[in-house]
C-alpha cells in the first residue's frame, strides 16, 4: 500500500488529508490512520487509498476541537464520537487544529445559511398574509360600495319602471348580488388558506429542517459508499473463488480498534451483509466470509428462535378465539393476534442472534397458560426456523419464517417469508397469514427506529371469511396517528361485518356492521370509499405496559426477560445453553465474541463434512430432528411440520438423537 513519503497534511482545495496517530485502545495504544477533511466531514482510512472502506465520519458543525498538548488534540461530536489524536509534531498538530477550525466555521456558517432559510416559509406565508388583509379591506369597500350600489337599484325598481328598462334594472340587480356574493366567496377562500397555511407551516420547517440537515450529513458519506460500492463487489467475488481449503489470514498489519469488533455471524446471510476481505491477501473460504457489519455488542442477548416464541406475549387473544360460537368473531381476535406480535418490537432496535443449525428453543407455559412451544432452526441456506405450539385450550399455531432483506442506503427492509396458521380444535376453523414489512430506519446516521408497513390478508380456508389488514406507512406529513393499523373482516360473499382500527405498538378495536354503502368518488385514483356504519367500538387487545427501567434491559416485555432464564431438562440444543449469547448477558463482551467465532466455525466445519456427503449422495442429507419437511396441504409451500417426540423425550429425559451444536 503505498504511502505519502511524509506526514505533513496535503491541502488541496477545501480539502485536507494526511496520516494523524489515533487512539485505538489500551492493549495497542495509537494507530496510526489516513484522515481527510473535506466538505465540513473528517473521515478516517486505514490506508491512504479512499477506495478502502471509511472507518469512521464527524460532521465538524456541531463538533468541539480542544487540545491537550504540544501534539495531542481531540475531536468530539458530543456523542459516542470522540476521536484522540496525535500528530507527529507541534508544526502539524497546528496546521491541523487551523484547518479544522476554518472548517468547522464555514459548516457551521453553512448550517446556519440552511436554518434561515426556513425562515422562507414564514416571509412567505407574512407576505401572504398581507396580501389577504388587502384583499380584506378590498371585500369591506366592495361590501359598502354594493350596499349602496343596491340601494340605488332599489330605488330605480320602486319607480316601478316597465317594459325595457324594467327588465334591465332587474338583470343589473342580481348581477350585482352575484358579484357580492362571488367576492364575499372569494375573500373567506383566501381566509381559509392562510389559515391552513400557518397551522402546517410549523410543520413544514421542520420537514424540511430535518431533511436539510439529513442531506449535509449523509452527501459525503453516500458519495464515498458510491466509490466504494465496485471495489467491495470486486473483492467479494475474489474471495467467493478463493478454494475453501485455504486454513486462514495471512499476516498483515495490526487490525484496527473497528476490526476488533467485527465477528463471522452464526448464518452467513449474504442478502443482508456486505462483506469484505480486510486486503486481498487475507482471503479465507467461501463459508468465512460472510462478515456482519454489528458487534455482539449490538445485539440483543435472545436468540431468532426466541424471538419468534416472543409471537406467543399475546395468547390470550387465541383463547378467547377459541370460545368464540361465531366465526366471524373469532376472525377479529385471529387478527388483532397477528398484530400484537409487532407491539413487542417497537423499541426493539437490537439484532437477535441468529441461531446455528439444529439449535431449539422451547417455551413450556402449559401449567400456567396452557400452552407449549418448540422452535427449531430447521434450515442453514436459506436460514429458516420452524415453529409449533399448542394449547390444551383448544388452539394450535405453527410457522416457518425465512428472512429476506435489503439495504436501501438510508433504511434496511426485512421481509419474513412464509405462512403463520392458527387452527382451532372445537370450530375445525384453519387460519392463514403472512407478516409485514420491517424497516430499520437511520441506518447510516441518527437514532434508529422501526416502522411495519405493508398489508396482511387473514384467511379462514374453513368458511372462506377474510379479514384484510393495511399497516400504514409512516409519513411525517400524515394527519393520520403513527403506526395505524385498520382492517374488515368480511364473509366468503364479500359482506362486511366488523371494522378494526387501531395501532400496531398500543391497542387494536372492533366495531360491528351495521351497514355499508359506497361513498362519492373522494378515494385515491378516482375510486369510491366504503362508508361503513358501525355500532360503538370495542377494545379487542392491549399491549402490556413495558416492565420498569426497560430502556436498560433492551426494552425486553416481561415474557422477554424470562426466555432466557435456565431452566432445567431442556433439550442440549436450547438457546439457553448457548455459551456466546450467555456470556453476553452476563456483560462479558470479550469472552463472549469469542466464544461466537467458535461455535461459527465448528458449524462451519460440520456444514463441510456434510456438504462432501452431499456431493457424492447427489442431494442434500441434513434432516431437521423435531419437524418433518412436507408439502403443506393447505398453501403448496415446501415447510418443515412438528412431527412430535420432543416432549416426549423430555419427560424421559434422554436426548441421544440431538447433535453436539455447543
Amino acid at each position: 500500500m503505498s504511502e505519502p513519503k511524509t506526514p505533513t497534511p496535503t491541502p488541496a482545495g477545501d480539502t485536507y488529508k494526511g496520516w494523524v496517530f489515533k487512539w485505538t485502545n489500551y492493549i495497542k495504544g495509537y494507530q496510526r490512520r489516513w484522515f481527510v477533511l473535506s466538505n465540513g466531514l473528517l473521515s478516517y482510512y486505514r490506508y491512504a487509498e479512499m477506495g478502502h472502506t471509511c472507518r469512521g465520519t464527524i460532521n465538524l458543525a456541531t463538533a468541539t476541537i480542544t487540545v491537550d498538548d504540544a501534539c495531542n488534540f481531540v475531536i468530539s461530536n458530543g456523542g459516542a464520537q470522540t476521536y484522540h489524536l496525535k500528530a507527529s509534531c507541534e508544526v502539524e498538530r497546528q496546521r491541523w487544529i487551523t484547518a479544522l477550525e476554518l472548517a468547522k466555521a464555514k459548516a457551521a456558517r453553512m448550517q446556519a445559511e440552511s436554518g434561515s432559510q426556513n425562515s422562507e416559509v414564514q416571509s412567505a406565508l407574512r407576505t401572504l398574509g398581507s396580501k389577504v388583509e388587502d384583499l380584506s379591506t378590498c371585500n369591506d369597500l366592495i361590501s359598502k360600495h354594493g350596499s349602496a350600489l343596491q340601494r340605488s337599484l332599489s330605488e330605480l325598481d320602486s319607480l316601478r319602471l316597465t317594459g325595457e328598462a324594467g327588465d334591465k334594472i332587474r338583470q343589473v340587480t342580481e348581477r350585482a348580488t352575484l358579484f357580492r356574493i362571488t367576492s364575499n366567496a372569494m375573500i373567506n377562500a383566501c381566509r381559509d388558506f392562510l389559515a391552513l397555511a400557518q397551522a402546517h407551516s410549523k410543520r413544514w420547517q421542520k420537514a424540511l429542517q430535518a431533511e436539510r440537515e439529513q442531506r449535509v450529513r449523509l452527501e459525503e458519506t453516500l458519495e464515498q459508499l458510491a466509490k466504494q460500492h465496485n471495489h467491495l463487489e470486486r473483492a467479494f467475488r475474489g474471495a467467493a473463488q478463493v478454494n475453501a481449503s485455504v486454513a486462514g489470514p495471512g499476516k498483515g498489519e495490526a487490525s484496527d480498534e473497528d476490526d476488533d469488533n467485527e465477528f463471522f455471524d452464526a448464518m452467513e446471510e449474504a442478502p443482508e451483509f456486505i462483506t469484505v476481505p480486510a486486503d486481498p491477501q487475507f482471503h479465507k473460504s467461501v463459508s468465512s466470509m460472510a462478515i456482519s457489519l454489528d458487534t455482539v455488542n449490538f445485539n440483543e442477548p435472545i436468540s431468532m428462535l426466541q424471538r419468534l416464541s416472543e409471537d406467543l406475549e399475546y395468547h390470550e387473544l387465541l383463547d378467547k378465539a377459541a370460545k368464540c360460537q361465531s366465526s366471524l368473531e373469532q376472525m377479529c381476535y385471529v387478527a388483532a393476534f397477528s398484530v400484537s406480535s409487532y407491539s413487542t418490537t417497537v423499541h426493539r432496535t437490537g439484532k437477535p442472534f441468529n441461531p446455528l443449525l439444529g439449535e431449539t428453543y422451547e417455551l413450556d407455559r402449559q401449567r400456567e397458560s396452557g400452552y407449549r412451544s418448540l422452535c427449531e432452526q430447521v434450515s442453514h441456506h436459506p436460514p429458516a426456523a420452524a415453529h409449533h405450539a399448542i394449547s390444551d385450550r383448544g388452539w394450535t399455531l405453527r410457522q416457518e419464517i425465512t428472512v429476506a432483506s435489503k439495504f436501501r442506503g438510508k433504511y434496511l427492509s426485512i421481509m419474513p417469508l412464509g405462512t403463520i396458521h392458527a387452527s382451532f380444535e372445537k370450530s375445525n376453523n384453519h387460519y392463514t397469514w403472512k407478516k409485514v414489512t420491517t424497516t430499520v430506519h437511520n441506518i447510516i446516521v441518527g437514532k434508529l427506529w422501526i416502522d411495519q408497513s405493508g398489508e396482511i390478508d387473514v384467511v379462514n380456508h374453513t368458511t372462506g371469511d377474510r379479514c384484510h389488514l393495511k399497516f400504514a406507512p409512516y409519513s411525517y406529513f400524515s394527519r393520520d396517528i403513527a403506526r395505524k393499523v385498520t382492517g374488515v373482516v368480511m364473509d366468503k360473499d364479500g359482506k362486511a361485518h366488523y371494522v378494526l382500527s387501531g395501532t400496531w405498538d398500543e391497542k387494536m378495536e372492533f366495531s360491528r356492521v351495521m351497514q355499508s354503502s359506497r361513498g362519492g368518488e373522494n378515494g385515491t385514483e378516482g375510486k369510491q370509499k366504503t362508508v361503513y356504519q358501525t355500532l360503538k367500538a370495542r377494545e379487542l387487545w392491549r399491549r402490556n405496559p413495558l416492565p420498569e427501567g426497560a430502556e436498560t434491559m433492551y426494552y425486553f416485555t416481561s415474557l422477554a426477560l424470562t426466555l432466557n432464564e435456565p431452566e432445567e431438562g431442556v433439550a442440549p440444543t436450547d438457546s439457553r445453553r448457548r455459551p456466546d449469547q450467555r456470556l453476553m448477558e452476563d456483560g462479558r463482551w470479550d469472552e463472549a465474541n469469542s466464544e461466537k467465532q467458535r461455535l461459527e466455525e465448528k458449524q462451519r466445519s460440520a456444514r463441510r463434512e456434510r456438504e462432501r456427503e452431499a456431493a457424492s449422495a447427489l442431494h442434500d442429507n441434513y434432516q431437521a430432528l423435531w419437524f418433518d419437511r412436507c408439502v403443506d396441504q393447505i398453501t403448496g409451500e415446501q415447510v418443515h411440520i412438528y412431527k412430535g417426540g420432543y416432549w416426549e423425550e423430555k419427560e424421559r429425559g434422554s436426548w441421544e438423537g440431538c447433535p453436539d451444536i455447543f
